[in-house]
């Protein structure tokens, strides 16, 4: 078989990476449909996205119109493209679908209809409004079913049930409780609910951000990245690997989804680490563990940036900023380990002939300009919504210079419907993450589970150093369990809801001064993880699912890469100064040496090699070395450093003694 043909077979089909998706994310399970259904349904998505668009650039309506104009445009689209069962018929609509749709619509647009009459009202609602709340509640948490998944729909379905049922619950957990009638109106009537802070941060800076990112995934950035992290990386030791890393970091700026993510990047990269000689488990672990970590990647983070802004109330730089050094050593720590993996293995990197030529990929480097737009826009003070229209118009701009980049009609058509169809997951989510919240703060669950993690941690050690970490352990445990099968946006909402208490908590009985962004990050971090750890770790199961290795292990594969990810937010609520809080560039740069010397030692431990092969008593040497270094306190990073350079010169002394490498492993191995 010729080079090519050998080739074109390392990439998965679109209809084999499309039932991945559809296996592994709940939002790519929608139909496909043909004839007047397709083009009822083309229309509306154009038609979504107009409105966004408009909205984006003369102003959004008030809270209400806004809100309930974008949640029908959600509702109704998500009935007519997800059917009710996983495997449904995805051919056509079921009757009772376009019943659904047709009620999302009615109880959507009583909204706009009654405005005035319903901002008058003062006390209860009309039987009428309790009908249409009633309907709005059931709607929201369908439409959330279907395209987003059951943890989330399970988690507001219990919210509501314990809304209503307060006065029977057990202990700490007691509350008065709400009437059948307070619970419709808070969740329908008010912006304490549904239409709360997570719809109106999708109905506005979310959704226009998820359509810039359609736009650019028109002019081919998708494929560039690829491109360009093949000549970066591709020659290197275990090139496809560090191909990974790169390519899904810079991809994962535009995707919100850690499983969309491995999908597309993984289809070219997996079967390449494969052919090279990685481990099937291993392959899948590197495309997860990077394409998860796209998540955290500023300048969007999985768009739950802009919802950090409302949550936090920080601003969108302070939080781009603070996510970078972390971001930084993520993605440093799964390069680092790659790396020994393939000195340990013996792999190198890919041949020459497999190496697009740097003419071709400096050719198309305008493709950049957007999302280094992006940033400029914001860093020089422009709104957000504005920011991401001037970002579409760039990609537009950018497009033109090129023929194969170009945005034709079709083209601008299909990334206005591609980006209406991304967003319907978020706008369900956000809704019940809506209810969520709302229920939280009605209730003050919150700060009851808040001060009940910190008690706990209270009776198991009486010394404040160990409290604030039994603490922060447990905060870990309920944001990985809670952020299991969520998307991105909706994962940051539930975590910050109800994880997120136990650590301000912390502040006022410890008598601690943890930064309220330090928290935020610290259960977004966990909640985002959740993708690649076992059990569910959907982001690894979608990996095996190309490299064909077993998931499980796939999952420890990745969390072992990912390790830093479950470091990181301990060391920054510790030591804010590593998300750049009130710290000097001396301390920052500190910081970054101390904390990345300290990932190549944790790295050669795990991996059992550096310059040599390590021996068990060496490699928990190593992982020891490198958490003191990373432990942000000036006696622990001294005590690291001596004892790396005693490790670093003890290898290239004893180096040969068990050999600097092995022969590249076959498929089997």
């Amino acid at each position: 078989m010729s080079e090519n043909n050998n080739k074109e077979k390392l990439d998965l089909t679109p209809e084999e990476q499309e039932a991945l998706m559809q296996k592994y994310d709940t939002e790519s399970n929608t139909r496909n449909l043909t004839g007047i259904a397709a083009i009822i349904v083309l229309v509306l998505l154009v038609a979504f996205s107009l409105f966004q668009l408009y909205t984006g650039y003369f102003g959004a309506y008030t809270a209400y119109i806004q809100r309930t104009i974008h949640l029908g445009f959600a509702l109704v689209l998500i009935f007519l493209l997800f059917p009710s069962k996983k495997k449904g018929n995805k051919r056509t609509i079921a009757w009772y679908d376009y019943l659904l749709a047709v009620i999302a619509f009615v109880v959507c647009l009583y909204w706009p209809v009654f405005y005035d009459t319903i901002v008058q009202q003062i006390g209860a609602i009309t039987t009428a409004q309790m009908i249409v709340g009633g309907l709005a509640i059931l709607l929201v948490l369908e439409a959330t079913r279907r395209a987003v998944g059951l943890p989330i729909t399970i988690i507001a379905g219990l919210a509501l049930l314990y809304a209503l049922l307060g006065a029977y619950m057990p202990g700490m957990l007691a509350h008065r409780g709400l009437s059948l009638n307070q619970l419709i109106n808070t969740m329908f009537f008010t912006t304490e609910g549904i239409l709360g802070t997570p719809l109106k941060v999708s109905s506005t800076y979310i959704f226009l951000f998820l359509l810039f990112g359609a736009f650019l995934v028109k002019t081919g950035v998708g494929t560039y990245f690829n491109d360009l992290a093949i000549a970066i990386a591709g020659r290197r030791t275990g090139g496809p690997a560090k191909v990974a890393i790169f390519s899904s970091a810079l991809n994962g700026t535009i995707s919100g989804s850690s499983v969309a993510n491995t999908v597309t990047t993984g289809s070219y990269t997996i079967p390449l680490m494969k052919r090279l000689g990685y481990r099937k488990e291993f392959a899948g672990a590197v495309e997860a563990a990077s394409s998860t970590g796209g998540q955290i990647m500023p300048p969007i983070m999985g768009a739950a940036a802009f919802l950090m802004i409302e949550f936090a109330g920080v601003p969108y730089w302070e939080i781009a900023k603070a996510a970078l050094i972390p971001a930084i050593l993520y993605f440093s720590g799964i390069w680092i380990m790659t790396h020994l993996e393939a000195k340990k293995t013996g792999l190198t990197g890919l041949p020459e002939s497999e190496i697009p030529p740097k003419k071709e990929v400096l050719k198309k480097i305008h493709l950049l300009i957007p999302i280094f737009a992006i940033v400029v826009l914001l860093f020089m003070g422009y709104s957000i919504e504005r920011t991401a229209l001037l970002g579409i118009l760039s990609a537009i701009i950018v497009s033109l210079f090129l023929k194969e980049t170009r945005i034709t009609p079709r083209k601008f058509v299909d990334a206005l419907t591609s980006g209406a169809r991304t967003a319907l997951g978020v706008a369900a989510a956000t809704a019940s993450a809506g209810i969520i919240v709302g229920v939280v703060t009605k209730t003050g669950l919150g700060l009851k589970l808040g001060n009940g993690i910190v008690d706990i941690a209270g009776a198991l050690a009486s010394n404040v150093n160990i409290q604030l970490l039994l603490t922060l352990f447990f905060t870990m445990i309920a944001s990985i369990i809670l952020g299991m099968g969520s998307p991105t946006t909706a994962n940051y909402i539930i975590t910050s809801t109800i994880a997120l208490p136990a650590i301000l908590a912390l502040n006022e009985q410890l008598d601690v001064a943890i930064p309220v962004l330090a928290a935020h990050m610290f259960v977004f971090y966990f909640g985002i993880v959740a993708d690649i750890t076992p059990p569910v770790a959907l982001a690894a199961f979608a990996a095996s699912g190309i490299s064909g290795g077993e998931p499980i292990r796939t999952g420890f594969n990745a969390s072992r890469l990912a390790i830093a990810a479950f470091i990181i937010p301990y060391m920054f609520v510790l030591n804010p100064e590593m998300l750049m809080i009130d710290t000097t560039i001396w301390g920052v740069i500190w910081i970054l040496i101390t904390a990345f010397t300290g990932m190549i030692a944790i790295g050669a431990g795990l991996i059992g090699f550096w310059y040599k092969r390590l021996n068990k008593i060496e490699r928990v040497i190593s992982v020891a070395t490198g958490l003191l270094l990373m432990y942000p306190e000036g006696h622990s990073d001294i005590i690291g450093l001596a004892l790396f350079i005693a490790m670093l010169v003890y290898q290239f002394i004893f180096k040969g003694d068990r050999g600097s490498g092995a022969q590249p492993q076959t498929e089997g191995q």
